[in-house]
């Protein structure tokens, strides 16, 4: 609408550094954790270690990750800040969890039509499907055409969405309860509890939401189209509960981990960006 212009022109410099700050603070974060991801996609394939190629291994697809990194966390924090700066604007206080997990959903539905393609190729790399990454794309083009890279949207945005419904407002909660508890303004908190807001909620969120990380891998690695909501009966019915919760010890470390470097980051760049054009004075950062 008209108002989301006006809003997202208005406030353009913050618009521009949560672009910034999610692209990098993406890159750092799918570069440095990736050999916990890939444990993560082996033990919920059923892979082993000497399945994907031993220790080398766990670095396979991560051309497809690094190159998906930026764009996403920047689309991603993009739409989040501008959904959220809109939301906020148009309904009373009280409403503000229900505009973080809104603002989340826009984001990750967003992010999710640049993701699913890269997300597919990584990780059939990571479960040693094919051997190099021209092959992977090679056989999806040959196999299924276009739409063959986009398998399992549909699975990333319902694992993504509740993912986010869970994170923000519990991320934003926490970094009001310690700004409070610290006597500063969420804007003025230290970077590491920043970070420990970020690893709080995420680690939180990824627990709960591990068995939507199971079928999304499922669906992608195996190009399966049966749907998602068939995928986890089957997967309920034939190995049992236990599978669905497989890879949460690496999940939830890999993503604890993640959320204290990735907000750390995000919001470190971000002020960063804001103070060299003069938006954030030194005295806050």
């Amino acid at each position: 609408s008209c108002d989301f212009a006006i809003i997202i022109m208005s406030n353009s410099s913050e618009f521009v550094a949560s672009l910034v700050g999610g692209a990098s603070a993406g890159i750092v974060v799918d570069i440095t954790l990736y050999p916990i991801d890939t444990i993560k996609t082996m033990l919920q394939t059923g892979k082993s270690l000497g399945d994907v190629g031993g220790i080398r291994g766990i670095y396979r697809g991560l051309s497809s990750a690094a190159a998906a990194s930026a764009p996403c966390a920047a689309t991603f924090f993009g739409t989040y800040e501008a959904s959220k700066a809109y939301l906020e604007k148009s309904t009373a206080p009280e409403y503000a969890p229900l505009c973080h997990m809104t603002a989340a959903s826009l984001g990750e539905t967003a992010t999710a039509v640049i993701r699913t393609p890269f997300e597919i190729v990584k990780q059939q790399l990571q479960a040693k499907v094919h051997p190099t990454p021209g092959a992977c794309v090679r056989h999806i083009w040959a196999e299924h055409g276009l739409r063959g890279f986009f398998t399992g949207y549909g699975s990333l945005v319902m694992r993504e969405v509740p993912f986010s419904f869970l994170q923000f407002p519990m991320y934003e909660h926490f970094k009001k309860t310690a700004a409070s508890l610290h006597g500063c303004s969420v804007n003025e908190l230290p970077g590491p509890l920043v970070m420990l807001c970020g690893s709080a909620a995420g680690g939180i969120a990824a627990a709960i939401t591990t068995p939507l990380d199971v079928v999304k891998t499922r669906i992608m690695v195996y190009n399966d189209t049966r749907g998602m909501l068939t995928v986890l009966r089957h997967v309920y019915t034939t190995e049992g509960v236990r599978t669905l919760f497989s890879g949460i010890v690496p999940r939830v470390t890999w993503i604890s981990i993640g959320g204290a470097v990735f907000f750390g980051a995000y919001e470190t760049f971000k002020r960063a960006f804001l103070r060299n054009v003069g938006q954030v004075h030194e005295d806050d950062l």
